[in-house]
């Protein structure tokens, strides 16, 4: 892509943006309450108390608990004065939200029906001995509910987003990947309107859990599934791309879709009958922490340099790709992933190095920008589009 060309994308990206904005605005707003159930439902949909061992991190009620994560999502919606507040009768808990249009409280309802069937696949998993006394069920709460841009699919949520955070977009992995959507020219406060996410194992667990984790997917087969139907498939009927993050995940796309998607590679899968959604296979968000660790390479860190320069030209075209589908679903995939790839591993290739540089090896603008004019650096550049090397990875990315 031309920098005219990557300019009139811009432009076009900008303008998507501001008419989604005036759009949103314009939505009549409404009180709308909805219905969570008995304090027994609510209690384990929400993983209350989120940070108790005996003494908790944070004193919140179940009633403040449930307040937190709505907040998130009617604030990741764009609805920046919808106000919340979730009441008891001692038999249920009802959530009022203000501000809001009034079909908001359908996406709520589908989420939490469908927490249920990973709700019941966990408790399989434990009477099967299976489950590890550090895990917590873990929902995808507190993201945009109703205006979703794009929908991520990765391994599992750290178990530091609930017990520390109380935020499922608060983590190394969902920083870093909205860093790279700012990149592609996405506004940082609607980054989340892009990570909408999936977790294929919704257990909070220690990031060290990958492996053990691989062996329990088909135990949450229903609340996968169903969740992929609901979150690729808002109510404007309008079919959201998919980024796939990471091994685990892609092979997972594989057993269930039947379809083959490799690093920057894409496929199309049907999860309900008529409607096709766009999967774009991408490395996970932490592999470039790996992929360019000296350590991986006998201490040469020009190697380290070399690897973690391919792999970062590869996430920047992923996040460009669903930075593009996410303002226009209805554009071409294939020609999208072109514009990207000769954007970020061709044309701007020399702003890609300094990126790896200022974000992964924390050099300054300036140390970085003399770095990528170094001519070993400067070769590596132009063997970008070249495949990254394999490394024996843990099985987490």
């Amino acid at each position: 892509m031309a920098d005219k060309d990557m300019s009139m994308l811009k432009t076009a990206l900008w303008t998507s943006t501001t008419l989604a904005a005036l759009t949103l605005s314009a939505v009549v707003q409404a009180d709308v309450s909805v219905n969570l159930g008995s304090p027994e439902r609510v209690t384990r949909l929400f993983a209350y108390p989120n940070n108790c061992n005996v003494i908790c991190f944070k004193k919140w009620t179940l009633e403040q608990t449930v307040e937190n994560y709505l907040n998130q999502s009617v604030r990741r919606d764009g609805y920046s004065t919808a106000t919340v507040r979730v009441r008891s009768d001692g038999k249920t808990l009802q959530a009022d939200i203000k501000g809001v249009p009034s079909t908001y409280g359908t996406p709520l309802t589908q989420l939490l029906d469908t927490g249920e069937l990973a709700y019941n696949g966990a408790n399989k998993l434990n009477d099967a001995k299976g489950w590890a006394f550090s895990w917590y069920l873990y929902l995808p709460l507190g993201m945009a509910l109703e205006n979703r841009k794009s929908v991520e699919l990765l391994h599992f949520p750290p178990d530091y987003s609930l017990t520390e955070y109380q935020d499922y977009l608060n983590s190394k992995t969902t920083d870093r990947w909205a860093e790279l959507l700012v990149d592609n020219g996405i506004p940082t406060a609607q980054t989340p309107a892009y990570q909408a996410i999936i977790d294929i194992a919704p257990i909070a667990a220690p990031s060290d859990a990958g492996s053990t984790l691989e062996g329990v997917y088909s135990y949450f087969t229903d609340y996968q599934t169903t969740m992929v139907k609901q979150f690729t498939l808002p109510a404007s009927g309008v079919s959201l791309p998919m980024v796939a993050f990471g091994s685990p995940v892609r092979n997972w796309i594989k057993s269930q879709y039947g379809q083959t998607v490799a690093v920057l590679g894409l496929a199309t899968i049907t999860p309900t009958p008529g409607k096709n959604v766009s999967v774009l296979g991408s490395n996970h968000p932490s592999y470039i922490w790996y992929a360019a660790d000296p350590a991986q390479y006998g201490g040469d860190v020009a190697k380290a340099d070399a690897a973690g320069l391919k792999v970062m030209g590869q996430d920047l075209t992923a996040a460009c790709w669903q930075a593009g589908m996410g303002q226009a679903p209805g554009s071409n995939p294939s020609t999208m992933l072109s514009a990207c790839v000769q954007n970020w591993q061709v044309t701007n290739k020399v702003k890609t190095c300094q990126l790896f540089y200022t974000s992964v090896r924390s050099l300054t603008p300036d140390q970085a920008a003399a770095k990528c004019a170094t001519a070993p650096v400067a070769q590596s550049l132009k063997e970008l589009k070249k495949p990254a090397p394999v490394l024996k990875q843990n099985s987490t990315l």
